[in-house]
């Protein structure tokens, strides 16, 4: 370690956080001390490391414990000089030998690190996941939705790993797909939940994700889920059509001022119940359209309901501790007088409505052929008198990723339904309007589906 100008060090840390969570092993620390590369050094620490985890086939790293920097300031400018110096030799490596920014930043939540940070794009938002601390499960969901109130808005929040195989894992899976995060899992080889990780990630391996930071819904933010006794939290997202919102009941644990850890402060807590509206999908304008008259089409991924939802109403929901539910909503659109339709998604997997990437809707009008579009290009007009002699009033064109169970709200029975070029078979429920089919496995490259359907 010669070369680095390494030196040990003594980490110092402030009344407050000593007040707040002392630590054995920075204890030790302090006494002992621990080996400090050089700031004017570091960059050749981190790049001769990188580069020889680059040639071995590593595509990123996670960077831990960066928050000690901010206790080893002395000698070295202060904290702010000596964080600065760290992180810009940490971005310009890792620029260098991972060309995706394959960086995940870990307890970091420092002023100084997070403002030193500047090309750094994912960050740990959360206390670990403890698979053996029935306590730390509930606070973890809670913890990480609002600490991406702030950290949402400049970087990437990352959710941790989890079990696939646990008592909490579903608990947890569902949070993740409502997140808007990475998805990864640090299961024993040999230990997986396949059922569970299929409802997670497609068969590419890629994941339905959402299209932002999953943030509490504006009727959270002033409560405290994990501790007051009432509350459901909310977390909403967005999707490219629809909106999501994850609803879980987060009471009984959290931090203990006094045992300076995270301890369950009511081992029964009761069934709470709340409601969810499309109002709770904070920016759900953007994906439903300046001519959205406020009706929505909700899918309950857990019940398996689906509802039609008039404009300001809401869905009742009660649920147990660590039990939780998924709302898809989808703008309805109508079509004509007595025709109304709304994308769903895939059915079977958490983050439904992840699966649309695109809807598009061509009426068919016998005297002007005008055209209603959204979202995009126009589709090929289709005119096709079926058997049941009843012609079609439009076609709508889906975009889709993944397979298996697929879903759409149509207000009546749809004449048709073309998959890639193929007409499949499809089940239709008249008391909820949901047509369901088939989505085959992707052929290998095949990134999207392209689907249609005759009203």
């Amino acid at each position: 370690m010669e070369h680095y100008d390494t030196a040990l060090a003594y980490p110092v840390q402030s009344p407050g956080v000593l007040g707040n969570q002392p630590d054995i092993v920075m204890d030790s620390l302090a006494v002992h001390g621990l080996g400090l590369v050089h700031p004017k050094k570091v960059f050749n620490f981190y790049n001769e490391l990188h580069a020889y985890l680059a040639s071995c086939g590593v595509d990123g790293v996670k960077v831990d414990v960066q928050n000690i920097i901010e206790t080893l300031g002395t000698g070295h400018g202060g904290r702010v000089s000596l964080t600065r110096s760290y992180h810009q030799a940490l971005e310009a490596s890792i620029a260098r030998n991972f060309t995706d920014n394959g960086c995940i930043a870990c307890m970091c939540h420092n002023t100084d690190g997070i403002y030193s940070a500047k090309q750094t794009a994912v960050v740990r938002a959360s206390d670990d996941f403890y698979p053996r601390d029935p306590a730390s499960h509930t606070i973890h969901i809670s913890s990480v939705a609002y600490n991406t109130l702030f950290l949402g808005e400049f970087m990437q929040p990352d959710w941790d790993m989890f079990h696939s195989l646990h008592p909490a894992a579903e608990y947890h899976a569902a949070a993740r797909a409502v997140g808007g995060c990475a998805i990864y899992v640090s299961d024993k080889p040999g230990n997986h939940n396949f059922d569970l990780l299929k409802k997670l990630v497609l068969p590419d391996g890629s994941i339905l994700r959402a299209q932002l930071p999953g943030r509490p819904t504006r009727d959270c933010l002033f409560a405290d889920p994990a501790r007051d006794g009432t509350s459901l939290l909310k977390i909403w997202n967005l999707n490219k059509c629809s909106g999501v919102v994850g609803i879980f009941n987060c009471q009984g644990a959290g931090w203990c001022k006094i045992e300076k850890t995270t301890r369950i402060h009511d081992a029964s807590p009761g069934t709470l119940s709340g409601s969810v509206t499309a109002n709770d999908v904070d920016l759900f304008n953007q994906v439903a359209g300046a001519d959205w008259d406020g009706e929505t089409i909700v899918y309950a991924f857990r019940s398996g309901e689906v509802i039609r939802l008039p404009k300001r109403a809401s869905v009742p929901v009660t649920l147990q501790v660590l039990e939780y539910e998924l709302f898809h909503f989808s703008p309805i659109k109508e079509i004509a007088p007595s025709i109304s339709f709304a994308p769903i998604g895939l059915l079977d997997m958490f983050n439904t409505g992840g699966a649309v990437e695109h809807v598009e809707i061509h009426k068919l009008a016998s005297e002007n052929k005008a055209a209603e579009i959204f979202d995009g290009e126009v589709v090929s007009e289709l005119t096709t008198y079926l058997s049941s002699g009843r012609s079609a009033t439009a076609t709508i064109g889906l975009r889709v990723r993944g397979s298996g169970r697929f879903g759409v709200y149509s207000s009546q029975r749809p004449l048709k339904c073309v998959v890639s070029d193929t007409e499949t078979d499809f089940n239709y429920d008249s008391d909820n309007g949901l047509m369901s089919f088939s989505i085959p496995v992707p052929k290998e490259g095949m990134q999207t589906w392209s689907i249609e359907i005759q009203v």
